[in-house]
């Protein structure tokens, strides 16, 4: 089945469809969003984060936030990605829609994302974590300030989206704590 995107202006107001390999080839403004799934240990919180499958088609092996994707057409942002969240990672919770930012970036294989990314999160209190093989090599958890500084160190190891959105995250913690 061919997967179809919603195409966006800079308002986040539908502008059309696209299939999303020629859409990411053309580097045209798509929706998309970015989860983070968080819990608060030794009063510290702590992401989860996924490595992405190795052949993803682009990016594929690098860490990034919890699950990101596309809504479908007339699919509700916040029930698209829980949705895929769940397919993700195999965790189903109630996400809260936080803000959202654009970005684009161009990677080696020719594909181009740019997003108008909604960011979500939600509270994780011991659900079990059942990753895709299809989609998720790995996952992890890690404070913040561990993954602000490796981002700043070794940022090749994380996909380009994640520091924008951890922004997003964090201009938001305290009122959703």
């Amino acid at each position: 089945m061919t997967e179809m995107l919603v195409l966006v202006d800079e308002h986040d107001q539908q502008v059309g469809v696209g299939e999303k390999m020629q859409v990411h080839q053309a580097g045209l403004l798509h929706r998309a969003f970015s989860v983070f799934v968080i819990r608060k240990m030794d009063n510290e919180f702590e992401i989860l984060l996924q490595q992405r499958k190795f052949d993803k088609y682009h990016c594929g092996a690098l860490w990034t936030n919890t699950c990101c994707s596309h809504p479908r057409i007339n699919e509700d942002v916040v029930d698209g990605a829980e949705r895929r969240l769940q397919e993700e990672m195999g965790i189903g919770i109630k996400l809260q829609l936080l803000d959202s930012f654009t970005y684009r970036a161009e990677f080696s294989n020719g594909l181009i994302e740019h997003e108008y990314d909604h960011v979500l999160v939600g509270h994780y209190s011991g659900e079990d974590i059942n990753i895709n093989p299809d989609e998720v090599q790995s996952f992890t958890w890690i404070s913040i300030p561990t993954l602000l500084a490796s981002l700043q160190v070794q940022p090749q190891l994380y996909t380009p989206w994640l520091l924008p959105a951890l922004g997003v995250l964090q201009a938001h913690l305290e009122k959703i704590t």
